[in-house]
């Protein structure tokens, strides 16, 4: 008989963390995430597994950036028709979605593989400090 691992994907029970963004750095606050999501801060972390946790990030509207980073950052996107480039700095896509600016950053930082979509979905952000979500922790590093 085949002994399994205490650390196999139906004993894994993911956790749920709160992560308030009020006054972070967007690229450092987007590693931290990244990192619970993946699951790395687990003993039993397993690179090709889904082993990390749910994160929910609230005041997103309140993340900071440093240097002229608030005009000169640019983010992109193209509707796939000639000339169809369209271009946004970070004031423009905070006043206009500020959730959407935590899920580019955390994004950029995730492996590119099957597991992005999975590990995406984990995540939720919020503009403001309320948030439908009951079971939570403390983050490890506010802990």
């Amino acid at each position: 008989m085949k002994e399994t691992k205490w650390y196999t994907r139906e004993r894994v029970e993911p956790q749920w963390y709160v992560v308030d963004a009020a006054g972070k750095r967007l690229g450092r606050l987007a590693t931290e995430v990244a990192k619970l999501l993946i699951g790395k801060h687990k003993p039993h972390y397993t690179p090709g597994q889904l082993v990390g946790d749910f994160v929910i990030v609230v005041n997103c509207d309140k993340v900071v950036v440093t240097g002229k980073k608030e005009t000169d950052k640019i983010y992109y996107r193209h509707s796939g028709y000639p000339g169809g480039l369209k271009a946004l700095s970070f004031r423009e896509m905070m006043q206009r979605d500020p959730r959407k600016v935590i899920r580019l950053a955390v994004k950029g930082m995730l492996p590119k593989n099957r597991l992005r979509d999975r590990l995406m979905s984990r995540l939720k952000v919020y503009a403001g400090p309320h948030h439908p979500h009951q079971a939570q922790k403390p983050t490890p590093w506010e802990v």
